[in-house]
């Protein structure tokens, strides 16, 4: 019985082991795809998109410069309603506008493109942020599933589009599946986020930054941003303004909380067309 005891002893650590061997490549594997593979794969989606985005703006000014060239003097060049032709900009940085509503068009600023842009487009604007090396799409929603872990920064629907009266707040990954706001904790107060449109370049600048809040707080994407939360009034803002939400999970690696950054809009222009697109 002894031999035979030990035998069994035997082959049951060698199964053991193979079984921590095997389930430690399952983990390793796990690890590479969630870290490094959905990572490179929703980067180079990103920026697949950006360059088809900016290719497409151009060749829709392109058109719309040689149709109006083509036109007789005084008169409308076809498809001058398209949404390719930015309205004048108003300057400034008033507004109000936000979650549940807004996006109003009312004549507070922002090209046309904006205002007959269709919320279901895959992608409909870029974000970047110098500070930060940052360069993403925007598209519209914030399901982890159907636009985050595509590599998409998610505009959270109700909320004002780019330059329009009120907010136009936006959520991405802090980790995995291209982690567009992986270092948002870098950014400054003063730092610019520049946000493209079909026709239009919109900047906006940081004015707070509220480290860590709980994911039911709301109010940091209204119309008026603010923290309820952290009443302070260093966070967010109390009156109407055009303005610009990011969020995104904090700490790394974990969904505990939420980090958010607010800026309002200082300026906007006709989005430049390069040659040759």
């Amino acid at each position: 019985m002894g031999p035979r005891w030990l035998w069994g002893l035997r082959r049951g650590l060698i199964l053991f082991g193979e079984l921590t061997v095997t389930l430690g490549l399952v983990m390793v594997l796990l690890a590479t795809y969630e870290l490094w593979w959905t990572n490179r794969s929703a980067e180079a989606n990103a920026a697949r998109t950006v360059s088809a985005l900016e290719h497409q703006w151009d060749q829709q000014a392109q058109q719309h410069a040689r149709a109006q060239a083509a036109a007789p003097s005084g008169a409308p060049a076809p498809g001058a309603s398209s949404g390719v032709t930015p309205a004048p900009a108003s300057g400034g940085s008033g507004g109000s506008g936000g979650w549940g509503g807004s996006g109003g068009t009312g004549g507070t600023g922002g090209g046309t493109g904006i205002n007959s842009m269709a919320r279901d487009l895959t992608a409909f604007a870029v974000i970047r942020i110098p500070a930060l090396n940052l360069v993403f799409p925007v598209a519209e929603g914030v399901d982890k599933y159907a636009v985050l872990n595509h590599g998409y920064i998610g505009h959270y629907p109700g909320t004002a589009m780019p330059g329009q009266q009120g907010n136009f707040a936006v959520a991405g990954h802090r980790n995995t599946h291209g982690e567009p706001f992986r270092h948002l904790d870098r950014i400054r107060v003063g730092d610019a986020v520049f946000v493209e449109v079909a026709g239009w370049d919109y900047v906006y600048q940081v004015d707070s930054i509220l480290p860590e809040t709980e994911p039911a707080d709301g109010t940091v994407v209204l119309p008026e941003p603010y923290s309820t939360d952290h009443p302070s009034s260093r966070y967010g803002y109390r009156t109407p303004g055009r303005y610009i939400t990011l969020t995104t999970c904090t700490p790394p690696f974990t969904s505990l909380y939420r980090m958010v950054v607010w800026g309002h809009l200082v300026g906007e222009q006709p989005r430049p067309v390069t040659v040759g697109a």
